[in-house]
């Protein structure tokens, strides 16, 4: 009953309060990113959702957009704005995702969503994660996300997709809740994308 109907009812559910109730500290959000990065609050970018069907997921942008004279964006650590830095080392630079799971596109708890690159090269195992909708938090992120390896990350998925429960998302949902508080498996290196995926590594 959980996985077919009652996950779905309490991840809306538990978005729309959400964002009734945090309304206030978005909007003030929205205004400070704006500023930061020339009227763009936003980092909109396609993702792979639920049976690999493409939709857009929404986040706060932390990065702003410049250009070396060549017309390259700039290295991360040189984008990085000051209210981005903040919003990233606090993980409100999710919040916007909350929209996401009011649309469907996504869950509160499931498999992170990849890019649309990385399709070409899962094996038939790393596929399952698309047999659910991704998730704003996940098994593999509260089990070290940015410092384990791929491989990891994809049996981590996995294993969520093949057992997932309500008490099980309850405590994934806890569990991510102590990490955002403490601040743990937070990306604030000098390059601050993950190392890419290639079917191998």
């Amino acid at each position: 009953m959980y996985k077919y109907f009652f996950k779905r009812v309490f991840d809306f559910s538990i978005s729309l309060m959400l964002l009734i109730c945090i309304g206030p500290i978005f909007l003030l959000l929205v205004m400070f990113l704006a500023i930061a990065n020339n009227g763009k609050p936003f980092f909109v970018q396609r993702r792979p959702g639920k049976s690999e069907k493409i939709f857009s997921i929404i986040k706060f942008k932390t990065m702003n957009d410049l250009k070396d004279d060549q017309g390259n964006l700039l290295p991360d650590k040189d984008r990085m704005t000051t209210v981005g830095t903040f919003v990233r080392k606090t993980s409100l630079d999710e919040i916007p995702q909350l929209i996401n799971v009011l649309k469907g596109d996504m869950s509160l708890i499931g498999p992170r969503p990849l890019i649309i690159e990385y399709l070409p090269v899962y094996n038939e195992t790393q596929k399952k994660r698309h047999n659910v909708r991704p998730g704003i938090t996940g098994w593999a992120q509260v089990n070290g996300r940015n410092s384990i390896t791929w491989k990891k990350k994809f049996e981590y998925d996995v294993w969520y997709v093949e057992n997932y429960s309500f008490l099980f998302d309850l405590k994934i949902l806890g569990l991510t809740l102590k990490k955002v508080l403490k601040k743990e498996d937070v990306n604030l290196s000098k390059e601050l994308t993950s190392e890419w995926f290639n079917g191998t590594n």
